[in-house]
């Protein structure tokens, strides 16, 4: 690719940066009228619990129906995502690094006493930017740690939907593509039906607020996970019956481990003795759920995760590496998460914790130690 040519696509415009303010004016408006459960978060260390509108699914809907009739209409074009794909990574990517360092500033000069808004100065500039100050800033009474992951998962699905119709447009449209776009939609719409599970994990829960959650929400997430679609643009692959019924299987079981472990790791924690597989849940010291996939492995929904994100990349072929740059970097991001899972628990769970790896010795893969 020409050096020039790159440089210009990657210059932002004021057409970039009006659709990036446009779109997160809609999900601002929409989050904060549309109904939704209201789900409460973990109770904090002060006692107090934030509460999240789950309506992105709600939302997502209403954003698609609205861009296709526009696209009916005219007013919009199908394809100004992916016309404009350098343009906007490098807007959202400028975005990121200003919000962030306004989250810095806010933070530092903040005197509030809560756990969402008590600021942590470490004295490094470089480390606060990038890990944050605070737990869970808001801005004009949004949440914007929920905000930035539910506008990271969303745009995902709309990249997708402008190079699938610029695929049907330029007539490039194939069986890779269609299971790529299948199992890429199917995955999101099933992110956001259990939005309220991602108000159990780590990073609602721990992680505060600073370059390295907002890049991986804003930037990172919409625009790599997407990178199958952009390949398939440009490359035809013919897949064998074999191949497409293969890559079926590993996204349904893939499927299947993710949301069953992380739909019973939370559901244990609203109601410890729920049943999980039809049997009352095996607890180590009243706090660790030792049955179902979380008896089997300790990690057992990262495995899921690896098989998804392979199948995304699956109906790609095998004819080069570049779209395979999800699952190699989630493989990579999750043994490093499992160990620093694994060290956290032992530190915070003690003696539970050896007695629970005792019971459950494998960590991702089962019988794999």
């Amino acid at each position: 690719m020409d050096l020039n040519y790159l440089f210009i696509s990657l210059t932002p415009s004021w057409t970039s940066v009006a659709m990036l303010i446009g779109y997160f004016l809609y999900l601002a408006t929409v989050g904060s009228i549309l109904p939704g459960k209201l789900v409460p978060g973990a109770t904090l260390s002060d006692g107090t619990r934030l509460h999240y509108r789950c309506n992105g699914l709600l939302s997502l809907l209403l954003l698609v129906l609205l861009l296709g009739v526009g696209s009916q209409m005219n007013l919009v074009s199908p394809t100004a995502i992916a016309d404009r794909g350098l343009e906007l990574l490098s807007t959202t990517f400028i975005f990121s690094v200003l919000v962030t360092l306004m989250l810095y500033l806010v933070g530092l000069n903040s005197r509030a006493k809560s756990s969402s808004l008590k600021p942590h100065v470490s004295g490094n500039l470089i480390h606060d930017w990038w890990f944050g100050i605070q737990l869970n800033p808001e801005f004009m009474g949004i949440d914007l740690k929920f905000f930035f992951v539910r506008a990271g998962m969303m745009g995902w699905l709309l990249i997708n939907l402008s190079v699938l119709a610029k695929c049907v447009i330029e007539a490039k449209l194939s069986q890779s593509m269609i299971l790529y776009q299948l199992f890429c939609g199917l995955y999101i719409l099933d992110y956001f039906f259990y939005e309220e599970f991602m108000t159990s994990t780590w990073d609602i829960i721990a992680e505060r607020l600073g370059f390295m959650l907002v890049f991986g929400d804003l930037v990172f997430i919409p625009f790599t996970f997407s990178i199958q679609g952009w390949w398939l643009l440009s490359n035809k692959v013919e897949l064998t019956t074999a191949a497409i019924i293969a890559n079926c299987l590993v996204f349904l079981i893939g499927y299947s481990v993710f949301r069953g472990a992380n739909k019973q790791k939370h559901v244990f924690k609203k109601d410890p003795k729920a049943p999980i597989w039809g049997s009352p849940p095996k607890v180590i010291g009243g706090k660790l759920l030792a049955s179902g996939y979380w008896g089997i492995a300790r990690h057992c929904n990262y495995l899921g995760d690896l098989l998804l994100a392979s199948s995304f990349s699956l109906p790609c072929g095998i004819s080069s590496v570049v779209p395979y740059f999800y699952p190699i970097y989630l493989l990579i991001l999750l043994i490093w998460r499992e160990r620093r899972d694994e060290a956290r628990c032992a530190e915070k769970y003690k003696d539970v914790w050896a007695e629970y790896r005792k019971l459950v010795p494998y960590r991702i893969l089962p019988y794999v130690y």
